[in-house]
């Protein structure tokens, strides 16, 4: 027992070590920590050097760099601030890419070239692409693809991006694309990188979700580098655009090269609607185009659109205005399946259709940019044709099918027979613009008369102004019972032609609530005063 006990001596030996032990302990972590600050103060502008060489080497471009912190020990933080990277001797054009902030994490080890890095943060990048005229003279001198990368990530996080595709002629308007999230993949020389993006589209006001591949850069024309993948478009409001309203979603797929991306999907709007009308269609499309991701611009090659009974194609281009927002939309039409009341819905506002029957129509549509609601900015040159049409107001209708029987001379039936819905057939040409449709040519027959008209129908207030003839196929006298059939005798020779039925200049003007059909006396005037000066 008494030699477990330390002697005297012996503690009065163990505090002198254990103070020397403690010091020495001490001393070291002093050092290592001096040495360590003195690493990572040195360090910061060798890291400051591979990240500028990274760039100018991969760009023979001119880069500026703000200030560069580290941080941490062994795993350090590696960040900087104002990085932007210019075309080499290009002071007179906008900087290539521009970055507010960065940041990576790297074990102390692997600082050796090239550094290798798991994730890299970036806030308020800026890329802005020169003009395709400007792309070949730029790449010849600013494209190193053989460059060693002195940085390697295997992922790129964006927030707040911002890409601008610069226009090649004066007051063109750039491109511009405002991405929220950015996250890249792979990210390396030569080989394609994976990217998934959120963005809101403007106008339409939607949220889009994208994800694909992008690569391998093609520095000498960038709009040669490849692209695919996916993208999804929700909640987008179409009131944001003048004239039409309805929730849009849509989804589809994309591939090409950024000059060529082939693009496929589809739209569904269960409440599309046009503001001069109000009324609701749900509408469904399916398209194909081709996109230019350097310009904007658009081809669709077709369009297949339903609503409610009817369909139509489209074929056609949308593309970007130099003087201002919005897009010039310019379209071929063609509906052969489709139905004028569907038509009429979205085009009046009137609840019941004014005619309901088959038609076919083919138009050249044109929606110039501007604030003004579609109706008044859209422009229509048109023929069509309805087929065994029926008119929505009853009492026209009976108007009508009379007519019908007294232009047949049966005006014993016209007056006895009860309404039968005489189908009629209508054609013609019109163009559209500022609201008006102006008819040169409408031809309505029916059985027993031919009539054609030229005139204007106004879209807002339904209002209408149409002067023409109507060819019967009985005589005047013969429209008609009695005295009156006696009296009109007199007069059917001055309504007749080529020994036919009688020919009556008419005019159908007023309101879709106030329809007034009379004879244009003054029609008939102007007609026949040559004959009499002769």
């Amino acid at each position: 027992m008494l030699g477990l006990i330390p002697s005297e001596k012996a503690r009065k030996g163990a505090g002198p070590r254990l103070r020397v032990w403690l010091i020495t302990v001490g001393l070291l972590t002093l050092a290592v920590a001096a040495g360590a600050a003195w690493l990572v103060m040195h360090i910061e502008p060798i890291m400051r050097d591979r990240i500028v060489r990274t760039l100018a080497n991969r760009f023979e471009g001119d880069v500026e760099l703000g200030a560069v912190h580290i941080t941490g020990f062994p795993r350090i933080t590696v960040s900087g601030e104002n990085l932007v990277l210019r075309h080499k001797g290009r002071t007179d054009v906008p900087p290539l890419i521009q970055v507010g902030k960065f940041s990576f994490t790297a074990g102390f080890l692997s600082l050796r070239a090239p550094v290798h890095v798991s994730i890299v943060q970036v806030s308020g990048l800026e890329i802005q692409v020169p003009p395709r005229s400007e792309r070949g003279e730029i790449a010849t001198r600013s494209w190193n693809k053989n460059a060693a990368p002195q940085i390697v990530a295997d992922r790129i996080t964006c927030e707040d991006a911002k890409l601008t595709i610069l226009p090649g002629k004066p007051g063109k308007v750039p491109l511009d694309f405002d991405i929220h999230h950015l996250s890249l993949r792979s990210v390396g020389p030569n080989r394609p990188m994976s990217f998934e993006a959120t963005l809101t589209n403007p106008k339409p006001a939607g949220d889009i979700q994208t994800r694909g591949d992008l690569g391998p850069w093609q520095g000498d024309d960038p709009g040669q580098t490849p692209v695919s993948g996916g993208y999804s478009f929700t909640n987008a409001d179409l009131s944001t655009l003048h004239g039409i309203a309805g929730i849009l979603s849509s989804n589809g797929k994309f591939r090409g090269v950024l000059e060529r991306i082939e693009v496929s999907g589809q739209t569904d709007t269960p409440d599309f609607r046009v503001s001069v009308s109000g009324h609701p269609v749900p509408l469904h499309t399916e398209f194909k185009a081709i996109v230019d991701g350097t310009n904007g611009e658009t081809y669709l090659q077709p369009v297949h659109a339903r609503f409610l009974h009817s369909s139509l194609v489209a074929v056609g281009s949308v593309l970007k205005m130099p003087d201002g927002p919005g897009h010039d939309i310019r379209l071929d039409v063609t509906i052969d399946n489709a139905r004028i009341e569907d038509l009429l819905r979205l085009a009046v506002k009137a609840d019941k259709p004014a005619l309901s029957g088959a038609v076919r129509l083919k138009t050249k549509f044109h929606l110039p940019a501007g604030d003004a609601e579609v109706p008044d900015r859209l422009r229509l040159n048109a023929t069509f044709n309805i087929a065994k049409a029926t008119l929505g107001d009853p009492d026209v209708q009976d108007k009508v099918d009379r007519l019908s029987l007294r232009s047949q001379g049966k005006p014993k039936e016209a007056a006895e027979a009860s309404p039968h819905d005489v189908l009629s057939n209508l054609k013609g040409r019109f163009i559209l613009n500022q609201g008006v449709v102006s008819f040169s040519a409408l031809m309505f027959d029916i059985p027993g008369a031919s009539i054609e008209l030229t005139g204007n129908y106004g879209l807002r207030g339904e209002d209408f102004d149409f002067h023409g003839k109507a060819r019967l196929q009985a005589k005047l006298s013969q429209m008609t019972t009695g005295f009156k059939s006696f009296l009109l005798k007199a007069v059917d020779p001055f309504f007749k032609k080529d020994g036919a039925g009688a020919v009556l200049p008419i005019k159908i003007a007023g309101t879709k609530e106030s329809p007034s059909f009379q004879l244009d006396v003054g029609q008939k005037a102007k007609k026949t005063e040559p004959v009499q000066r002769h």
